[in-house]
């Protein structure tokens, strides 16, 4: 039989213990104290830029389906049902 020490052993990989909770959570701070966080003014502009974005795509689908929407009609229920 193989144990887990085996399959590392077999793949390559050092056999890594589990750590706990408290070490995770630990790393994670250390982690995000390492982020560069957006400054407010900068954080403004994203969000204007994500929200004209997003009317622009809006506005395009929008009109995408009514000239499909149309078109189809046009084909299956023909000028004189108008």
């Amino acid at each position: 039989m193989s144990d887990s020490s085996d399959a590392a052993r077999r793949s390559g990989g050092e056999s890594r213990e589990r750590t706990n909770p408290v070490t995770f959570y630990r790393q994670v701070v250390a982690e995000l104290r390492k982020v560069v966080w957006p400054t407010q003014q900068q954080l403004i502009t994203y969000f204007i830029v994500v929200m004209v974005f997003v009317l622009v795509m809006m506005t395009i689908v929008s009109l995408l389906d009514l000239g499909f929407g149309q078109l189809v009609f046009e084909i299956f229920a023909g000028r004189n049902a108008q």
